[in-house]
């Protein structure tokens, strides 16, 4: 029993490690368009850089099932020891992301005149925004195909490879736009045309990295992938699409309501989701060991190691959200300061900061179960959970915001969070019911 603990331990570990520096480099894609773009003379730019940069990320949050859905599926088939059944999964959500995007760029016109009227931007902005999208929308395909790649790597238990990806991606996209805008000053299509290199080179450095450690299995007949079994495969989808809506509307309901209050409250909450971030990098690399170990252990039917790896999954949540929410309580201030020198805003968020030491004890819960229910493609549950916790975010928000005002939104994302968590608690009884290691 100790043994096994200490294997499982080190594999959650192996796993997490590599995605938890993913997970803090990804973002840097869009800080180094920023932060070129903050040296081109012009505020505009700027700003049309953090519009397009929304435009698309919340576009492609919609597809992070092409991700979660292949994550899941693909280490159930590596638990069961069937690798050449895990490329058929690959093939379909890479059909459906490459199509996806190739649909997203015949629509870009209408597409990115709703965001841009959803988001208000006029003027300046507005037309920098457009040059900007008119570019970087041909790398749809690509980044839905690196979703799938990704979710792929994952359930074959390997964060190293998107890993290398990542820093390649990150390091190709620093180089071509410095190189586009103060060499070739092509200004922001110059931004545009160095991340829309990045975005095709991640692709096609995750199709050669599966050809070279995997492409003896990666023959496969072309009616297999769209046989009879990818209706489940878009019924999972489906589920997890839908979760992702509850999602975005959550998230934009709250940004919504935090503007309502004013500039001032915005930036303040801004500025502690920011600290929610961060955390969600480090508790999200231990969710994606679940979505791998638990799945590879539902595949092999072993309900032994999926207890032992559930039980140890939760206690390292549960002491990083401690740690988390000590280091907020102790330097909450101080990181605050160092994100901010307005002293409005400064002032202003000592009311507000001690949300932030509350978000890793509420949170931890869901997202490691959200990483088990994932592996083990429950994703039911999943909806059911974003659905009841969305209902609670709404009703604390209607019943406080007139007299609680930023506190009762708050208060309604926090317990927003913790329902979540505890809803996908009662529902994982169903685990120890040893029908579920049974069935497919």
């Amino acid at each position: 029993m100790q043994e096994n603990r200490k294997l499982i331990f080190k594999s959650i570990l192996s796993i997490a490690f590599p995605a938890i520096i993913t997970n803090i480099t990804t973002p840097l894609l869009g800080m180094a368009d920023v932060t070129i773009a903050g040296h081109m003379g012009s505020v505009f730019y700027v700003s049309a850089i953090a519009v397009g940069s929304n435009m698309f990320n919340l576009v492609y949050w919609l597809f992070g099932f092409l991700r979660m859905g292949s994550s899941g599926l693909t280490a159930q088939k590596f638990g069961a020891g069937k690798i050449g059944d895990s490329f058929l999964i690959l093939y379909r959500a890479l059909a459906i992301g490459i199509c996806s995007g190739i649909l997203l760029i015949v629509l870009s016109y209408p597409l990115k005149i709703i965001l841009l009227n959803v988001m208000d931007i006029e003027g300046q902005t507005r037309l920098l925004a457009v040059n900007y999208f008119n570019i970087l929308i041909w790398g749809a395909p690509a980044v839905l195909g690196t979703f799938a790649i990704t979710g792929w790597f994952l359930g074959m238990q390997d964060t190293k490879s998107p890993m290398i990806i990542s820093i390649a991606v990150n390091i190709i996209n620093i180089v071509l736009s410095v190189w586009c805008v103060f060499s070739l000053e092509m200004k922001i299509e110059g931004l545009a045309v160095g991340t829309l290199t990045a975005q095709w080179v991640g692709f096609l450095l995750g199709l050669t990295f599966i050809v070279r450690k995997y492409g003896k299995h990666a023959k496969t007949r072309f009616s297999a992938i769209f046989n009879r079994d990818i209706f489940s495969f878009f019924r999972i989808n489906i589920y997890i699409f839908l979760r992702t809506l509850c999602l975005v509307t959550v998230t934009l309901w709250f940004t919504r309501a935090g503007a309502a209050l004013g500039a001032e409250i915005l930036a303040v909450n801004a500025l502690i989701l920011q600290l929610f971030t961060l955390f969600s990098y480090f508790i999200d690399g231990f969710a994606f060991s679940a979505e791998a170990l638990c799945g590879k252990y539902k595949g092999a039917r072993d309900k032994k190691g999926f207890h032992i790896t559930c039980r140890i999954l939760l206690e390292i949540a549960f002491t990083l959200s401690l740690i988390f929410s000590i280091l907020y309580f102790i330097f909450g201030e101080n990181l605050i300061s160092f994100m901010c020198s307005d002293l409005t805003i400064k002032s202003l968020s000592n009311e507000y900061y001690i949300w932030a030491v509350t978000i890793p004890l509420a949170a931890f819960l869901a997202f490691t179960y959200d990483g088990i229910f994932i592996g083990v493609t429950e994703v039911r549950s999943l909806l059911w959970s974003l659905i009841g916790a969305t209902i609670v975010f709404f009703g604390v928000y209607l019943l406080t915001a007139g007299t609680l005002f930023n506190h009762g939104l708050w208060l309604a994302f926090i317990l927003y969070l913790m329902t979540r968590g505890l809803i996908l608690k009662v529902l994982s009884r169903k685990f120890k019911k040893d029908s579920f290691f049974k069935s497919d």
